[in-house]
């Protein structure tokens, strides 16, 4: 699936809940509980995202031209917040992770649910996944 059938799947999960915030935050939760875990190793400091109240690891690789993410929280909220990015953006060469524009925050209404210091540290996450894109992309070109 591209990315944007990826933000399209989840803003249509998202309608499906009808603007109830609560549902909304639950589902978050829930999508956060679906990713798969990491290792104790992976969670050092290197691996944290800068700019995030709550700790959060993210991990990216290449695999066949396409990023793989790893990603985990200490947060339900925020872990949740990660997997949504992923699921949209995992297993996507770094050209396309790059160029894509991310709507689906706007679109689901996520202002509204969570506050100005997720905001900023959804916002570090995607800067990391990012920086991860470029670093892919010339680690891909150079192989």
């Amino acid at each position: 699936m591209t990315i944007d059938e990826q933000q399209k799947q989840l803003i249509a999960q998202f309608q499906l809940l009808d603007g109830d915030m609560e549902m909304a935050l639950q589902y978050i939760m829930e999508l956060g509980e679906e990713l798969p875990g990491i290792t104790d190793e992976e969670r050092s400091d290197e691996n944290i995202v800068k700019g995030c109240q709550s700790k959060v690891w993210l991990i990216a690789s290449l695999e066949n031209g396409k990023i793989q993410f790893k990603a985990d929280s200490n947060t339900a909220i925020t872990k949740g917040l990660v997997s949504m990015l992923v699921k949209v953006l995992n297993h996507q060469r770094p050209e396309d992770v790059l160029s894509a524009e991310i709507h689906f925050p706007e679109k689901i209404g996520m202002n509204r649910f969570i506050g100005t210091q997720r905001s900023n540290g959804f916002a570090s996450m995607i800067k990391q996944i990012n920086y991860y894109a470029v670093a892919l992309s010339t680690e891909k070109s150079n192989a």
